[in-house]
């Protein structure tokens, strides 16, 4: 009973922890910033995106230190993606898929290596 709970808890919190950074860091910035000149960036700034990364990172590193860092990759990827989708799916062009496989690819190779990393110095402890 014990173990099914560690491995819920292993894949929920980067799971939730990845949902909630989303709205946090990112959610609530969806404009656009115009330069003098024009050019358009954003809507996200570097800052924003960083503090996303360190939040999920902090929450698959809680779970590859407790032995479970394939729950760590899949909860903090199916995070990640889900909140992707809701945020950007009402932009109607589409290209928002292209988005979230980005999210996806990008977030299961970083994390696959943090939860790696971590879970080796875990087993040198």
């Amino acid at each position: 009973m014990r173990t099914k709970i560690a491995d819920r808890a292993s894949l929920l919190l980067p799971l939730t922890t990845a949902v909630l950074a989303w709205a946090a860091w990112l959610g609530w910035d969806g404009q656009k910033d115009v330069a003098p000149d024009g050019t358009e960036s954003g809507p996200y700034e570097v800052w924003q995106v960083l503090g996303l990364l360190v939040t999920v990172g902090a929450a698959v590193c809680w779970s590859a230190y407790r032995g479970r860092p394939r729950a760590a990759v899949a909860g903090s990827t199916a995070g990640l993606a889900g909140a992707a989708w809701a945020d950007w799916s009402g932009e109607g062009d589409g290209l928002f898929v292209v988005g979230v496989a980005m999210i996806v690819i990008g977030t299961l190779a970083v994390s696959a290596l943090l939860a790696a990393a971590t879970t080796a110095l875990a087993r040198r402890h």
